[in-house]
């Protein structure tokens, strides 16, 4: 019922988008993306026989930094061109090295950022093609998504600047920037995000992963502030974007986080104090069913609309259980006309 979902205290979905780089106790591989569900209120399939991990050759693969630098040395890095670097111009041997994949789907580029070695990744970088900087391994995460992961703010902006893609999705759904939304990392944000178009941009802001978040609404979730500001304000982010399972909004899960500073922000970047989710429940509906007499305050002053009913013909006041600071926020809520509230009547 509508008046449950508005009464919940706690939020329903599972507030994570787990890329798995600190735990290897279990290989957890995938064939295909995992499709979109009708609801991720539940815990995942993913999760029941051990934590995913961010990739299958961080504690398993026998390559290591210093055999990574070897693998290096031994191409003839020195004879490419740093301006005209192109697989073609070295070696076949050379060539052969440095586009192995391993059983789990890692190029070299992945390996060297796994291992966090930025010098060598960004050699790499330099060499590849776009193509191999796009290529994902089994877990259908780009080196891309592993950068940001690791924080490695240097090796996000070489891919960036060498054109690598911020629109491939890993098997959870997630983007580059969904991992940056998700884990607060800042920089690499703002670095993925400084010099693309608005045009090539927006798509990857409205990208929702397989539980149907889109960025802000990661951001929202996890309270990063910082991020929110930079979308919202900087790179056009909707602050209406509806997430996919239950309608809901940035606002409406600030709200249901009890996140004051969230919302304020939100606010003042233009959401609708009165968007609905599917089952009609606007934000003040979520501030007042959990008794939040702060944030349904702040709502009200910023003109929501304390008439509107949700699917089941509930208005704000009629979650309001007797709480004394939300009931002051309705005038007249006692007076009635033939048994009706004069609130909302037409004379």
């Amino acid at each position: 019922m509508a008046s449950d979902d508005c009464r919940k205290d706690d939020l329903q979905e599972e507030n994570r988008t787990d890329s798995g780089i600190e735990s290897f106790r279990s290989i957890c591989k995938s064939e295909e993306p995992r499709e979109p569900s009708a609801d991720f209120s539940g815990p995942r399939d993913k999760f029941t026989a051990g934590e995913e991990r961010l990739d299958s050759a961080y504690g398993s693969s026998s390559i290591t930094v210093d055999s990574l630098i070897d693998i290096v040395e031994d191409c003839t890095l020195s004879s490419v061109q740093e301006d005209q670097a192109e697989i073609s111009e070295l070696s076949e041997q050379d060539e052969n090295l440095l586009t192995t994949i391993t059983e789990d789907g890692d190029t070299i580029l992945h390996l060297a950022i796994i291992h966090e070695d930025e010098f060598i990744a960004k050699q790499l970088i330099q060499i590849f093609p776009k193509e191999v900087l796009d290529i994902q391994n089994n877990l259908y995460q780009s080196p891309l998504h592993l950068a940001t992961y690791l924080n490695l703010t240097d090796v996000v902006k070489s891919l960036v600047e060498k054109g690598a893609s911020l629109g491939l999705q890993d098997q959870d759904g997630n983007t580059a920037l969904h991992v940056a939304c998700q884990h607060g990392q800042t920089v690499c944000a703002t670095e993925m995000t400084r010099e693309v178009s608005p045009s090539k941009l927006a798509p990857v802001l409205e990208t929702q992963n397989w539980r149907g978040l889109a960025c802000l609404h990661l951001a929202a979730l996890n309270r990063q502030h910082q991020i929110m500001n930079l979308l919202l304000t900087k790179k056009g982010a909707d602050p209406n974007i509806q997430e996919g399972t239950s309608g809901k909004t940035a606002l409406h899960l600030a709200v249901e986080l009890r996140d004051i500073s969230s919302v304020k922000l939100l606010l003042g970047r233009g959401a609708n104090v009165d968007a609905a989710m599917f089952n009609g429940c606007t934000p003040l509906h979520l501030a007042v069913g959990r008794q939040d007499a702060t944030i349904a305050t702040l709502l009200c002053q910023s003109g929501a609309d304390t008439m509107l009913r949700n699917m089941e013909d509930e208005t704000a006041l009629d979650l309001a259980d007797g709480n004394d600071d939300i009931l002051a926020l309705f005038p007249f809520d006692d007076i009635q006309i033939s048994g009706r509230s004069v609130v909302g009547m037409k004379f």
